[in-house]
């Protein structure tokens, strides 16, 4: 069988105990057909199979996230805002403050996951201060990560949360800007430390 695509001098993870890593893979047909050493898979190879050359770069498959959230997003489609691909801060603010205008109290603005502070020119999440600046009297709940939120003033009086609120089980409310960058930049260093041990 001749291969419609050959991948080699690459890395891959298998996932599979009896082979863990290989160097080549052919698809035919949109399937695997095969995977391992790329002396074992190049003999797959026809006149018209494309060939490309990895030069020792990891390969990921393509993920497909089958996945809907149709009530929520039927519901909320009109107050939910993503940041997703904006390139800055300023941007992403005008944004809000455009959805701010045009959400009906007492309902909340909603930024949702898929950002993060590196796809920002200004390379920072936005501050307390100019989360209420744009939205004095709208709460805004401004999900970060999938494992915190940033939410204004605003938001805070609507739960009922004060200055002596103690923090909810498992969780931690940072009231101080410069806490959050602080803690921002140590996540950062970390995750840079971690990904350039496994960068070689």
């Amino acid at each position: 069988m001749t291969a419609d695509f050959i991948l080699r001098s690459g890395r891959f993870t298998t996932l599979d105990r009896s082979n863990p890593t290989a160097t080549a893979v052919a698809i035919t047909d949109g399937r695997f057909t095969s995977v391992g050493r790329d002396e074992d898979v190049m003999p797959l190879a026809g006149a018209s199979t494309l060939i490309i050359d990895l030069k020792r770069r990891r390969a990921l498959p393509g993920l497909i996230d089958n996945h809907l959230h149709i009530i929520r997003g039927g519901l909320n489609f009109n107050m939910e805002l993503r940041w997703d691909g904006v390139l800055s801060l300023a941007d992403a603010m005008a944004m809000l403050k455009q959805q701010v205008a045009i959400t009906p109290p007492p309902q909340w603005v909603r930024v949702v996951g898929g950002f993060t502070a590196h796809q920002f020119a200004e390379k920072r999440l936005p501050t307390i201060d100019e989360i209420n600046a744009v939205a004095p009297d709208t709460p805004v709940f401004i999900l970060h990560l999938y494992d915190r939120a940033l939410l204004n003033a605003a938001a805070f009086r609507a739960v009922g949360y004060v200055k002596d609120t103690p923090d909810p089980p498992g969780g931690e409310i940072v009231r101080d800007g410069a806490a959050v960058a602080a803690r921002d930049r140590r996540i950062r260093r970390v995750a840079d430390e971690v990904v350039g041990r496994h960068r070689a």
